[in-house]
């Protein structure tokens, strides 16, 4: 029977795959000076782009945990970051559910994987929600950082608590999505790794 406990190499490979999320996240960030629609569109870019690393992550794990610490380094960041710990209850419980559905099919089912990594998406909405619940303040810190009131009014419009539904189901939708896509660029992994 295989060891489930966690080893030190085990941390290493969240650590590791965490920041090149991270990296992912902040290039796709970076995107959002260009337009705030940018900002709301994070539900497709990301999931996508990241779904090359997270693909290759999925098949470094076969031990129950490993996702849900890497949702908790993703709250750490996004706190860190200055986004604070509003969206780390969603991020986190993401994390754990994306997790066991993973663990269901044994670390070696595709399609467990496709719904775990839909699912684990759901953290980049937690962007949002400075946005949704303290959007005075986050508006007023908006146009004393040099953005325009046309640039807030534009992103209010798009990221609302109207609008937030909408871009949760596109997180899972696109998150499924990227699961192919990712497979498809790192498939040699998947099947070393056994995965089907």
């Amino acid at each position: 029977m295989k060891e489930k406990k966690l080893k030190p190499k085990d941390f290493i490979t969240v650590g590791i795959f965490t920041a090149l999320l991270f990296v992912v996240e902040f290039a796709c960030g970076m995107l959002g000076f260009i337009h705030p629609y940018v900002v709301a569109s994070y539900v497709v870019l990301i999931p996508i782009v990241g779904s090359i690393p997270m693909m290759l992550f999925y098949t470094k794990v076969e031990k129950f945990g490993m996702i849900t610490l890497m949702s908790v380094l993703v709250a750490i960041i996004m706190f860190a970051t200055g986004m604070g710990w509003l969206g780390a209850p969603l991020i986190i419980i993401s994390g754990l559910i994306a997790d066991l559905i993973a663990k269901k099919g044994n670390y070696k089912s595709f399609k467990s994987t496709v719904l775990s990594h839909g699912i684990f998406c759901l953290w980049i909405c937690a962007n949002y929600f400075p946005v949704i619940v303290t959007a005075k303040s986050y508006r007023k810190n908006l146009i004393d950082g040099g953005y325009s009131a046309e640039y807030c009014d534009s992103l209010f419009r798009a990221i609302n608590s109207k609008t937030i539904f909408v871009l949760l189901i596109l997180c899972v939708i696109f998150g499924m999505i990227g699961a192919f896509v990712g497979k498809a660029v790192v498939r040699k992994h998947f099947e070393k790794a056994g995965i089907v």
